[in-house]
């Protein structure tokens, strides 16, 4: 079991939940980016996964100790949500693990929903942060200002739902132009059928198996080739 955890963020503190291999062993690290709903179980159960995968994950807490199961609550915290002040939570976190002494290899970056866009956007924010993906990505990319130029020589993936407007959505395709024109590499994934938040276990009725494990085969995959 991972534990909570806090680290330096740009002259202050944040938390997140930390999960190490269960070996002892070293291994490249993962952020973990929660949903809109916070750092609820699933997202620590998605770091837990990582770390059984070899991994050293840190769920950062964007919400700074608040979460919801309630959908109004939670477009509330998204929309409330500070970003430069979670710009600096993701690059903190990024700081954090690769000082960490099981940290052997780079970092890369995994978020969901609306923080599947904030994935994307932290290799913009920290140059230790390698590879991301995220996974049916949702907030405008105006809200966040991203520097794209910081794309060369990275590389994203990008998982979309047939219900967002599979790869062929407006942000998601402005993502990827930008991500390619400033050196960098980005793979579009499509999952016909599936539902936004077809990877979230917690959510029986949006939840696709066989697409959650194509998803999560193909991000260990990028993980494993850029960040060993």
């Amino acid at each position: 079991m991972g534990e909570m955890v806090s680290y330096r963020s740009n002259g202050g503190t944040s938390e997140g939940y930390l999960a190490l291999p269960a070996d002892g062993a070293g291994g490249p690290a993962v952020i973990v980016i929660q949903e809109w709903w916070g750092l609820v179980p699933h997202i620590t159960s998605v770091a837990e996964r990582f770390a059984e995968a070899g991994f050293v994950a840190l769920a950062p807490d964007l919400y700074h100790g608040t979460s919801t199961t309630e959908p109004d609550h939670a477009g509330k915290l998204i929309m409330g949500l500070a970003m430069d002040q979670a710009a600096r939570d993701i690059a903190g976190a990024a700081d954090y693990l690769a000082e960490r002494p099981e940290v052997t290899g780079k970092v890369g970056c995994v978020g969901f929903c609306a923080g599947g866009s904030l994935a994307l956007w932290s290799a913009t924010l920290s140059d230790r942060i390698v590879a991301t993906a995220g996974f049916y990505p949702v907030l405008p990319w105006e809200r966040m200002r991203p520097q794209w130029s910081n794309y060369a020589g990275k590389v994203a993936a990008i998982h979309c739902s047939e219900e967002d407007g599979t790869s062929a959505a407006e942000g998601v395709q402005a993502a990827q132009q930008a991500i390619q024109a400033a050196g960098g590499e980005c793979t579009l994934h499509d999952y016909p059928g599936t539902r936004h938040a077809f990877f979230n276990d917690d959510r029986p009725e949006v939840f696709d198996q066989p697409a959650a494990a194509s998803a999560w085969a193909r991000t260990l995959e990028l993980f494993r080739t850029r960040l060993g």
